[in-house]
């Protein structure tokens, strides 16, 4: 594990209507889900709570791009609430890919037998939970942190 950097990490998967939320134990044994954000003006408020609460090291935010690895609208929206987080709380915003989490939480809510319907309230938060695990397995396997750090001046001109 040389290289694995110890502390909690936070890991969000950005929607237009829900974001999830999932997080770490310090040795990034295991991501865990921990809840959905409703997608609105008091998302980023929310958001720097769950951080101070468990205080990670740093927050690691999904990037949609599509399977070409070209932006996406939902790319753009993305880096816009990592830049709003990132003006809020005092820790690191990785954006790392996320290409295909969101598919993965629903395979996998599907073969534990939910339908979609009734997975609509945690699919945001399962989508978290394989985002970080991939990045947490990521920085194991290469010694390397995931993804790409938000410059804490990037809204300045």
């Amino acid at each position: 594990m040389t290289g694995f950097r110890r502390g909690v990490r936070i890991g969000i998967d950005v929607g237009r209507a829900r974001i999830g939320v999932a997080r770490c134990d310090p040795d990034g044994m295991l991501a865990v889900p921990v809840e959905t954000v409703k997608r609105d003006d008091a998302s980023i408020a929310r958001i720097e709570a769950i951080a101070a609460e468990h205080e990670p090291i740093e927050v690691v935010v999904g990037l949609p791009v599509n399977l070409q690895g070209a932006d996406t609208a939902s790319t753009t929206d993305s880096r816009e609430f990592a830049a709003q987080l990132a003006s809020r709380l005092t820790v690191p915003i990785r954006l790392v890919d996320e290409r295909l989490s969101t598919v993965t939480a629903h395979a996998a809510l599907r073969s534990s037998g939910r339908t979609q319907k009734n997975s609509r309230s945690i699919v945001d938060q399962v989508a978290a939970v394989v985002l970080l695990q991939q990045a947490i397995d990521t920085e194991k396997s290469t010694g390397n942190p995931p993804g790409a750090t938000i410059p804490l001046d990037e809204e300045s001109p």
